[in-house]
């Protein structure tokens, strides 16, 4: 099977079994997913889901997460990882919307990175979730599953990003960056993949290996 064949397939199966992938971030407008998804940094959607709620009660708006001050917001999200480093980036970041983007959320990845809190792959998360751009963002279950697959062999999320860009049609990028992480997070786990699970084995990489070594054990 070539490359092409193997994203082909890939891409099939996932659109086959969840045509509508979104993020599991709750959110309402794109200040929420924005802020959602600077919390999410090193953290669990669902952490960060049974913050937001009431943060957003006591922040509506960029307007007035602007105005707060340290001890206004640590509170309210003191249980996500990093909430000194977080507080002060969500602060800065509505402060910099409100000054330089009158308080909008830019469409442009670039412009996004600009913002405090707001790296390469938040950029892209959120240019590809709310403007539909063909933006791929990598975090730890895209880039373990792709190269377990067999989609990239890389050494860092920017190399995978590359590869997989390259073969996924633009218009499927934006859901490609969802399906990746709901079958790593469900499916292609990082500790006991639950193989047995996916129907991805008959392409899978680390599959194949995985059956190989069972296979010399058995005949050992």
């Amino acid at each position: 099977m070539t490359k092409s064949e193997l994203f082909r397939h890939v891409l099939h199966y996932f659109r086959k079994h969840n045509p509508a992938p979104k993020t599991e971030l709750t959110h309402t407008n794109p200040y929420q997913l924005l802020v959602a998804t600077i919390l999410s940094a090193q953290c669990t959607d669902k952490r960060v889901n049974m913050v937001t709620p009431a943060f957003f009660q006591r922040f509506p708006t960029v307007h007035d997460l602007a105005k707060a001050s340290f001890d206004d917001v640590f509170p309210c999200i003191k249980s996500v990882s990093y909430p000194n480093s977080k507080t002060r980036h969500l602060i800065g970041m509505a402060q910099m919307l409100e000054k330089d983007y009158h308080g909008k959320v830019p469409d442009d990845a670039s412009e996004l990175q600009k913002l405090p809190g707001v790296g390469r792959k938040t950029a892209h998360v959120i240019t590809a979730s709310l403007f539909n751009q063909p933006n791929l963002a990598v975090d730890t279950h895209v880039f373990r599953v792709a190269n377990r697959i067999g989609l990239t062999v890389s050494k860092n999320p920017l190399q995978t990003e590359k590869q997989l860009v390259r073969y996924i049609p633009k218009g499927d990028i934006p859901a490609a960056h969802h399906w990746l992480i709901l079958h790593g997070r469900y499916v292609c786990t990082a500790r006991n993949p639950k193989c047995s699970q996916c129907g991805l084995t008959d392409v899978c990489k680390y599959y194949q290996r995985l059956h190989k070594k069972k296979s010399r054990k058995v005949l050992t």
